[in-house]
């Protein structure tokens, strides 16, 4: 761990959290972009390329949980987590000086709020996506107290809720998400994630057909290319547009498939 500190600059302390799985062309920069935090800690689901071994060079702890989904793997992480504060960071996203600085600011002030959505600067295909709905593509409080929030079981694309007495912030400072090391990680992921929401779709009890997944898949392309004005991205828009057409199309196959198959 780096010998400078958050505790250096501010009245409290942090500890940062990564998910990871088998992301070992991704992990060294996400670890080394929050070494100044007080603890990091990897959660690792069982990698089996040398992601946890990395992490274990720079003297970041490793806890290996099962994935089960990430909802539960994000509760689970908060509870191995030391400090009050705490920051979540994916393996494919890098913290930037200028957001670290607004969260010792942050957390060397009077009054804070709880939690903190945080911006996110997407890149593809070498470019910052701007529309999209990939900027500022806030996820779940990503800077937080213990105790004001909580996930949600889902399997995947967990959701959030506030517990009643926290408060809820913006930080103005983004970091980086690079979600795709290559177009051929996009299509795994495609693969992966759609296969996750076909299993959440199937505890929601939604239906199901080839057309279902047609017109999802339409609608998820219409949304992204036009409403969200991704045609302005052009290349690195029409492929996002095109990936969520595979994604939203193929969990409603799936989960078509598997119930005529009878697995679920």
């Amino acid at each position: 761990m780096s010998s400078q500190r958050a505790i250096d600059h501010c009245n409290q302390s942090i500890s940062v959290y990564i998910l990871a799985f088998n992301q070992k062309h991704k992990i060294r920069p996400a670890i080394e972009s929050v070494l100044w935090a007080d603890e990091v800690l990897l959660i690792d689901s069982g990698s089996t390329d040398g992601t946890d071994e990395i992490a274990r060079e720079f003297g970041v702890v490793v806890h290996q949980i099962p994935f089960t989904g990430f909802g539960a793997l994000r509760n689970e992480a908060v509870s191995k987590c030391r400090f009050e504060w705490i920051f979540s960071l994916d393996s494919d996203e890098r913290m930037t000086p200028e957001a670290k600085d607004e969260i010792l600011s942050i957390l060397s002030s009077s009054h804070p709020m709880d939690a903190y959505l945080v911006p996110r600067k997407n890149y593809l295909l070498g470019q910052w996506i701007r529309h999209s709905d990939w900027y500022p593509d806030y996820r779940q409080p990503q800077l937080f107290r213990k105790g004001a929030m909580t996930y949600s079981s889902d399997i995947v694309h967990e959701s959030y809720s506030m517990n009643p007495g926290f408060r809820l912030g913006t930080m103005k400072n983004p970091i980086i998400q690079i979600p795709f090391y290559n177009l051929d990680e996009m299509l795994s992921k495609m693969n992966r994630y759609s296969t996750l929401g076909s299993e959440k779709l199937a505890d929601k009890k939604a239906r199901a057909s080839i057309l279902n997944a047609l017109l999802h898949g339409l609608w998820a392309f219409f949304r992204h290319f036009i409403i969200k004005k991704g045609f302005l991205d052009g290349r690195g828009g029409f492929v996002i547009a095109l990936y969520n057409f595979e994604s939203s199309f193929y969990k409603y196959a799936k989960l078509f498939d598997k119930r005529k198959k009878g697995v679920i």
